[in-house]
């Protein structure tokens, strides 16, 4: 890889061992989304055609009635909820926030409402609505959600993402049960998840990244009842202005929607190529382990878990030396806490495992007080 383009403004070399992250820029599209990028960047459309257009291709797609592409999945929080809470009302929905919005209750498992680099209740707010969070931080049952259903309600918001409580919460398909027979509208946060067709099937509106599994620009979907959708399309000459999107950003998804549906399953090679992390298991109080996603996703990643008592330092300084160094290397790292860091092979490029590997040598085998 050229890092001419990161010197020539004074960036680091970033090596990217922590997955889809979006403080790292998401994802790298391929030659081939990045020229539908720029052919759709030096030529003119009309805008609102291309948001129609683009869509129904979306829609064809992921077998739903409807789609719009919006500028990330958290902005597809706020449209949706926007949507909802303004039944698509053109007045209500230009005056968002001065005018008063009887029903504006969007119910919320407790172990859903996470913070994944912004807040997920501060997307709900800036559509408009109010949360109302039901049930533990470890537990979320049917009856949880059903028992705050009222006047008020204006939607169900279900989060499906690793950030989530796993743990004795009800699936998508529970709360859509909930859903259906209540009447209630549900939207489904599937921001990183794998299996696109899914999640239209079981809410009202679903929200995908484009910049995530699609590996897209950075972009979201929604998708869903076309009744919805063109409620939402609503809020686009609303607080959806400020969320606008780019001709650019449209046609690179567009692309890498086309492409997604023919990408080759890498999880069994990005799991051999995690073997190469196994020689650090041989400095003191370095254990490492190959888990799988703990939200059920087919991707594995490298468990690097430090024994400080052992090693002479823990697993949050090593994580913090190796973003710290010449070449800031970012890891998976809920996990410092309990002594242990991952490495996600599907954004690895290049010599950056072997630069993984020596770091780490030098950080636990030598210079522990760097």
């Amino acid at each position: 890889m050229d890092h001419s383009l990161q010197a020539r403004y004074g960036l680091k070399r970033v090596i990217n061992a922590s997955g889809r992250m979006s403080i790292l820029g998401v994802s790298a599209p391929t030659d081939s989304v990045m020229e539908a990028m720029k052919q759709g960047g030096q030529s003119y459309v009309e805008i609102a055609d291309l948001v129609d257009k683009s869509g129904e291709y979306i829609a064809r797609q992921l077998g739903s009635e409807g789609a719009v592409v919006v500028n990330s999945a958290s902005s597809g929080i706020a449209l949706s909820v926007a949507a909802f809470v303004t039944s698509g009302d053109p007045r209500l929905s230009l005056r968002l926030h001065q005018e008063p919005v009887l029903k504006n209750e969007i119910i919320m498992l407790k172990g859903h409402n996470v913070q994944y680099g912004a807040p997920v209740e501060t997307m709900v707010f800036l559509g408009g609505g109010r949360v109302v969070e039901v049930g533990y931080a470890n537990e979320g049952r049917k009856e949880h959600i059903e028992q705050a259903i009222g006047e008020r309600t204006a939607a169900i918001l279900y989060v499906k993402s690793h950030h989530a409580v796993q743990k004795n919460m009800i699936s998508v398909e529970e709360a859509w049960d909930v859903a259906v027979r209540r009447g209630v509208p549900l939207i489904v946060d599937a921001a990183a998840e794998e299996d696109l067709r899914k999640y239209v099937q079981y809410s009202d509106l679903a929200i995908y990244s484009g910049s995530k599994a699609i590996e897209g620009p950075t972009s979201g979907i929604v998708a869903g009842k076309m009744k919805y959708v063109e409620w939402l399309k609503v809020q686009l000459h609303g607080i959806g202005r400020s969320m606008k999107v780019g001709k650019e950003t449209t046609f690179g998804l567009l692309q890498a929607l086309e492409e997604y549906q023919d990408k080759a399953d890498n999880s069994e090679r990005e799991r051999q190529a995690l073997e190469a992390l196994q020689p650090l298991a041989g400095l003191p109080g370095v254990s490492i382990h190959i888990v799988q996603d703990e939200a059920g996703r087919a991707i594995f990643r490298g468990r690097i878990q430090i024994d400080s008592s052992v090693a002479g330092v823990d697993a949050r300084h090593v994580n913090d030396l190796l973003r710290k160094g010449v070449i800031a290397i970012y890891t998976r790292d809920y996990g410092v806490k309990q002594g242990y860091f991952d490495i996600d092979p599907r954004s690895l490029q290049g010599d950056d495992l072997q630069v993984i590997v020596s770091r780490i040598h030098e950080i636990v085998g030598g210079n522990k007080n760097e």
